[in-house]
């Protein structure tokens, strides 16, 4: 048992991010291993802070060390392969252990220091204490006398065939307060365990067999020899919206299961769970585990546990579900791999896809990428042999795909239509009414009005902590800041430049939801967007209402424009997607096509044909007519050769250092010194590809009234970058900069912090 172990505290600085040594007490010494939660004394007066045990037995660095303080349980322990992904992600993303660790288990399996009952110990507790439940069991007999009531004799018979919860027996009709007698006579023994909770207990099992289509089979044959043997291997589902690719990955998962491993489904929205949930719970029933941020704390624990325990053969989640403590993973699936979602933008700052090639390798797993507009980055991997490529060319059941409209918006302008939804989207909404079919509208822009800005001096009304528009909400009839959450109440009328008249301008989904209902007063009309879903399971509530046909027409931002499948929308409809056209960052044609391909594929997926309008200012853009005709691969080629000549990724690595703090001059200084830094240091390796941009302000120059700058870097994202990196951040935080401006480091950037 270990006598001394070297812990990673929490709330680290980059250069205090190392292992400290801590003394182990004689009666703590069964309790601690690899991975063990503890609580140590830290500094000159001793504070109490969270650390993690990542090595027992080292070599003390003096002769008076301090002794650990507490240890949590052995279930809160990190295991062997979890404990890989922290030292994993620290190497990878300039992350501290501690931040590491936080990332890889929720909230709710996390301890925070406290206090004893004596007042003065420190002791660890669990950030969730609600997570248990009553269990009882027989413990002796029912005495005769007094006469046992009915309720007794129920709940020793029920109980006479095992042990049972609270909630179960409650659902019987058996009160606590019958509970707690029987307990008292000795009848009932109580000990507390986790609660059990099924997410989706109402969705009935379907044991219909999976039939696939000829080249649904065979693209499932040519991914089966991967699953079957114990090496990893990486390969891209291509195939057009609604070829069935979800049809194959169940396939896949069945084939998995019977192997005797387990399979894992992410999925980049948390829109896009429920109907994830629904197949795979249909399917293979309660051993199915969910991993989101929109579950409550309980319940992310609860189903964290019950992986943990071994109790899940699935899981599905948004991107954190990476993490999920399963074991024996035999297939890794990333639906809709190309979303940027998938990329954490919070330390650590980690790419899902580069985290599961991780997982997949150490369990010899298939690692299956899935879309209709995959990554230019991985379907270059693809052509060149590194990752195998398979199609599906075309819709399940041989539906045809949609017929597309391009509008163009000045000529609605000019013929004397002033809406933003154009007289042949009209036209084709009202024929969709009338045939009782429904529509799905994407603008990618919630709130009402999108800016104010003033008729004299054309000054636009910014939020007062970030250099950003802020949007008018009527909903609340306030401006709001969609990046610190600044509002203003009431919206002012006058520009607090020149005294000037303020004009409200711009389309939201809140007015675009208005507009819809004076253009069409019988149709029933969803919004769809972060203020209509911020309920707890709005997502699930409000899109099964769609499918039950409860709502006509559907208008949202991003999260209507993939994997959402119903069957009577027939008609599709983008508005307002020039301002994505046209903005910064090296993928913003990439995002377009993609947002557009796949919006333009959630119609005609059943027997009846689609249809689909795209609104635009510049009908003639060539993205915008390659997605309006569906084709990927000459996007492609387009965009590939557009990447080489810029030399943007997939032929180099692109990391962005970011800087941010409340004086701008001291931000642009700070930037400057690590920009030298670097240079001196990458001096010293003059064979090493390196290209440094900036520094420059970043593409948003303020949040929350802190200034940002960054340094753009193309290089060779392996590890002779990265030590490059971490000694000019060594360097940078012994010049003591981080107290003029905070630096963060992200190897999976778009281009901006």
């Amino acid at each position: 048992m270990p006598k001394t172990v070297g812990v990673a505290v929490s709330n680290a600085t980059f250069h205090f991010d190392k292992l400290y040594t801590y003394a182990v007490m004689p009666d703590q010494q069964d309790a601690v291993r690899l991975g063990s939660m503890v609580l140590v004394p830290f500094g000159r007066g001793s504070r109490a802070r969270m650390g993690v045990v990542l090595a027992c037995d080292e070599e003390p660095e003096s002769s008076k060390l301090k002794f650990l303080f507490d240890v949590a349980p052995a279930s809160a322990c990190l295991t062997p392969e979890l404990l890989r992904l922290v030292h994993f992600l620290k190497e990878r993303t300039f992350c501290t252990y501690y931040e590491a660790v936080k990332a890889v288990i929720p909230y709710g399996a996390q301890y925070k220091p406290a206090v004893a009952a004596d007042g003065v110990t420190p002791v660890l507790q669990k950030q969730l204490t609600r997570h248990t439940e009553n269990s009882y069991k027989l413990a002796g007999t029912l005495p005769a006398k007094p006469k046992p009531t009915a309720k007794q004799l129920a709940a020793v018979a029920l109980l006479g065939g095992g042990e049972r919860t609270q909630t179960e027996l409650e659902e019987k009709g058996i009160s606590r307060a019958v509970l707690d007698n029987l307990c008292a006579k000795g009848v009932l023994e109580c000990s507390k365990v986790n609660k059990s909770i099924d997410l989706y207990s109402s969705i009935p099992l379907k044991n219909e067999p999976i039939r696939l289509t000829a080249e649904q089979q065979a693209a499932y044959e040519a991914l089966l020899p991967h699953l079957e043997d114990a090496a990893p291997h990486a390969a891209l589902l291509y195939g057009v919206t609604g070829s069935g690719k979800t049809l194959v990955f169940l396939k896949l998962i069945e084939r998995c299961l019977q192997l005797g491993k387990r399979a894992l489904v992410l999925v980049p929205e948390i829109s896009l769970t429920p109907q994830m949930i629904l197949r795979l719970k249909s399917r293979f029933g309660k051993r199915v585990a969910v991993q989101h941020s929109a579950l409550n704390h309980t319940e992310r624990l609860l189903q964290w546990q019950m992986i943990q325990d071994g109790g899940a053969d699935i899981v599905v989640g948004t991107r954190s579900a990476i993490f999920s403590p399963l074991e024996n993973i035999g297939l890794v699936i990333i639906d809709e791999e190309q979303e940027h979602t998938y990329r954490s933008e919070s330390a650590p700052r980690y790419a899902a896809h580069e985290v599961a090639r991780q997982r997949a390798a150490e369990n010899g797993s298939l690692l299956l990428l899935a879309s209709a507009t995959p990554s230019t980055e991985s379907f270059y991997a693809a052509q060149n042999g590194r990752t195998q490529l398979v199609r599906l060319t075309q819709r399940y059941g041989g539906n045809p795909l949609p017929s597309v409209q391009i509008v163009d918006m000045r000529a609605e302008l000019a013929s004397g239509n002033p809406r933003e939804i154009s007289l042949a989207m009209e036209d084709a909404i009202r024929r969709n009414l009338d045939a009782g079919k429904q529509t799905i509208l994407l603008l990618n822009r919630r709130g009402y009005q999108t800016m104010a800005q003033c008729d004299d001096c054309r000054e636009v009304l910014k939020c007062p902590k970030c250099s950003v528009p802020m949007v008018y909400h009527k909903a609340g009839h306030k401006l709001l800041c969609h990046y610190c959450g600044t509002q203003l109440d009431p919206p002012p009328k006058t520009c607090p430049a020149c005294g000037g008249k303020l004009l409200y301008r711009g389309f939201g989904t809140q007015k675009a939801e208005e507009e819809l209902a004076q253009l069409f007063p019988e149709a029933r009309v969803l919004r769809m967007d972060q203020d209509s879903t911020a309920a707890k399971d709005a997502h699930e509530k409000l899109l099964a209402k769609f499918a039950r046909h409860e709502y006509d027409i559907m208008v949202g931002t991003q999260m209507v424009a993939k994997g959402l499948d119903f069957e009577d929308v027939t008609l599709v409809g983008v508005l307002g997607i020039d301002s994505l056209l046209f903005a910064q960052g090296f993928r913003a044609y990439e995002t377009v096509f993609s947002l557009i391909t796949q919006v333009v594929g959630r119609s005609g997926r059943a027997k009846d044909p689609g249809f689909a309008i795209i609104q635009t200012t510049d009908p003639d853009n060539p993205v915008l007519n390659l997605a309006a005709a569906q084709d990927y691969d000459a996007f492609f080629e387009q965009e590939i050769a557009y990447r080489k000549l810029g030399l943007y990724p997939p032929f180099c690595g692109l990391c962005v250092v970011g800087f941010s703090g409340p004086k701008e001059i001291e931000v642009a200084r700070a930037a400057a010194r690590f920009s030298a830094l670097l240079g001196r240091q990458a001096a010293q390796q003059p064979d090493l590809p390196l290209r440094v941009l900036g520094p420059t302000p970043g593409n948003i120059e303020k949040i929350n009234e802190n200034y940002r700058y960054k340094l753009t870097i193309k290089c060779r994202a392996d590890k002779r970058f990265r030590d490059l990196v971490r000694q000019t951040l060594g360097l940078y935080e012994q010049e003591k900069l981080p107290s003029k401006a905070t630096v963060v480091v992200d190897m999976h950037s778009d281009g901006d912090i």
